[in-house]
């Protein structure tokens, strides 16, 4: 089984979202199965209908939650220095913009790059791993060929 990379906080986000979906959500989707039976015939019910189509999107995240939870390899990026790697908070100047970016280089399971957490497997991540401050990475996006310049790398 393959293992994925994961940093501690997205390892714990994780965690705390598959308890609400066992101690919340699913409690409370099985009361609303049980009154929208009670409510008769069940081919017409379109509370019950809505209630079952929820429970199936729960349990599957919860199987889903619980799959990367046990592949999860936490990797502790306060442990870590040196060039980027897995973990690292980078600063970026987008070198014909002058634009500066954050992101720190994170599994796939916590990736949400609108929060700067940059998924491990993106092109742009390929191309910061083993790179230093003050290089030069160019990278192929949808958008077109990025050149960006590495100012900061930090971790933890």
């Amino acid at each position: 089984m393959e293992k994925i990379p994961m940093t501690p906080a997205g390892a714990h986000a994780l965690e705390r979202e598959l308890g609400e979906l066992k101690s919340k959500e699913r409690p409370a989707i099985i009361r609303a199965i049980a009154e929208a039976r009670e409510h008769g015939d069940l081919s017409e019910n379109a509370e019950y209908h809505a209630a079952r189509e929820k429970q199936g999107f729960v349990e599957g995240r919860i199987k889903e939650l619980e799959s990367l939870l046990s592949r999860a390899e936490v990797i502790d990026p306060s442990k870590l220095s040196g060039s980027v790697k897995f973990g690292a908070r980078v600063k970026l100047i987008d070198e014909d913009t002058e634009e500066e970016r954050n992101y720190q280089i994170v599994g796939e399971a916590e990736a949400d790059i609108e929060r700067g957490l940059l998924n491990i497997r993106s092109p742009l991540a390929r191309a910061l791993i083993g790179k230093d401050e003050g290089d030069s990475v160019e990278v192929t996006t949808p958008g077109g060929q990025r050149s960006y310049e590495i100012v900061e790398i930090r971790y933890g």
